[in-house]
């Protein structure tokens, strides 16, 4: 790797270089990412054969059904939930294979920062986790060139994030459900605000973004009866079905008034009205825009760069491939050689991609990773995983990294030459001091280790 525009794309754009990858970067840098950006990017095979969400959401809904009502035996119900998540584990594996394998890597990162944006998280919800990886790959994957309001629809009408943010369970104070319910018990029936403030706080407007209480209340209202068919039983208890479905009886009648605006019922269309008003909204354009400033340029990003991508958002609705190419062509994005740390998961999948390696193990991966205590799919929160340095290397996330990468090195083939490795993965940003550290070096595994716990390698 001869150029810092080379070490910049292959590293901040994609997920660390592959053997003799430099060679067809170095070419034209900006021109080999934006070679990757296509409308509608095509599932990778490795994860075409797993199992849709449609099925996962339906199965795990059998299974609490039939534990409520004890039609099945606790082995059975057991053996059923450990199918589902026995899937989920195996395609979170096949996609980490794909990342590590692909020559479209600045794809996969952008499917990693959408996914993360609209994070579904399985932490304590083990039903979420059976179908986070089915949400990513149906949901995610293929807007991520496309309009935000496309991305933004499919992932609120997703089962996965209709149940991880409690929308399944709202029902509207007025709707023909929240009436009788209320009818019968004299408890007035929940709507729940859960997904409308996340939607309104994280994925679009932002915390500062205009919004009220007033707005959230009205906003879930509009959302009431979005819901799957994987909690509507028959005669037997079994859901339906485990895709999106709205349910009339769920849902709040009457207009809403959300952001200065009035919307008029129209069932299910009204809450999608207000999403594509939400996602050509001005304080949704610069949210986004400061978000992937954030991810690409700095931690605390230059406003310019910011108010570019704005403009960009704005003037093409939401076109996230008209602002990924403005974002390519900020001169923000190529001053800085290393600006970002990378998280444990972009460590890991740099690592083995720099190794060339293939045929590791699920637990070559899993293990650290929950070690590391960011396994893939288990965020902390609705946020996801922060994008901010001082979360990912404090001191003792620090040392736990630097100690799985001196294992790692370990098992690099021992005839292998430090310093074209080092040319070769951090080469145009090695400093003075790394470079005499690897040349003294007592032998060839030491000065791999030092090579790939350098702050060099460590960063993007």
């Amino acid at each position: 790797m001869k150029t810092l525009a080379t070490y910049i794309a292959i590293n901040r754009f994609g997920l660390g270089p592959r053997p003799e990858e430099a060679d067809a970067v170095e070419k034209d840098p900006k021109k080999w990412i934006k070679a990757q950006i296509k409308r509608s990017p095509e599932t990778p095979t490795s994860l075409k054969a797993f199992m849709p969400s449609e099925e996962i959401v339906r199965l795990s809904g059998t299974a609490r059904a039939e534990k409520k009502q004890n039609k099945s035996s606790r082995q059975k119900i057991d053996k059923l939930k450990s199918s589902l998540r026995e899937n989920a584990v195996r395609e979170t594996f096949a996609r980490t294979e794909h990342m590590i394998a692909t020559d479209t890597p600045f794809v996969e990162r952008m499917v990693m920062f959408w996914s993360n944006h609209f994070t579904v998280s399985g932490a304590g919800k083990g039903n979420i986790f059976y179908v986070a990886p089915a949400y990513e790959r149906e949901a995610i994957r293929p807007h991520i060139f496309g309009k935000f309001e496309d991305l933004l629809i499919a992932v609120v009408q997703h089962p996965a994030m209709l149940t991880y943010l409690d929308n399944h369970k709202s029902i509207g104070p007025h709707s023909r459900m929240g009436i009788n319910r209320s009818f019968k018990t004299g408890v007035k029936s929940g709507l729940n605000e859960n997904l409308a403030r996340e939607i309104l706080e994280l994925h679009t407007l932002g915390v500062n973004g205009g919004y009220t209480q007033a707005d959230v209340i009205e906003f879930a209202k509009s959302i009431t009866g979005w819901s799957h068919g994987a909690i509507r039983q028959n005669r037997d208890y079994r859901p339906m079905h485990g895709r999106f479905e709205f349910k009339k009886n769920f849902h709040e009648p009457d207009s809403k008034n959300i952001l200065g605006k009035k919307y008029r019922e129209k069932g299910v269309k009204t809450g999608e009205a207000v999403l594509k008003d939400l996602a050509r909204h001005p304080s949704t354009a610069r949210f986004i825009a400061t978000k992937l400033a954030r991810h690409f340029i700095a931690d605390d990003p230059p406003d310019r760069a910011v108010t570019r991508l704005a403009e960009v958002f704005t003037k093409t609705n939401g076109d996230l491939a008209d602002v990924t190419k403005a974002l390519i062509e900020l001169d923000e994005v190529w001053t800085q050689a290393h600006p970002k740390i990378k998280t444990h998961y972009e460590l890991m999948v740099s690592a083995f991609r720099a190794s060339g390696r293939s045929g590791f193990k699920l637990k070559d991966f899993s293990v650290p990773l929950q070690a590391f205590a960011h396994v893939p799919f288990q965020a902390p929160s609705p946020a996801g995983w922060s994008d901010m340095a001082p979360d990912w290397i404090a001191p003792e996330s620090l040392l736990r990294r630097v100690e799985w990468l001196r294992q790692f090195a370990a098992t690099l083939p021992a005839n292998w030459n430090p310093q074209k490795f080092l040319d070769d993965v951090i080469g145009p940003v090695a400093t003075d001091e790394t470079r005499s550290w690897v040349s003294r070096a007592p032998s060839a595994d030491a000065a791999l280790a030092l090579i790939l716990s350098s702050p060099e390698f460590q960063r993007r």
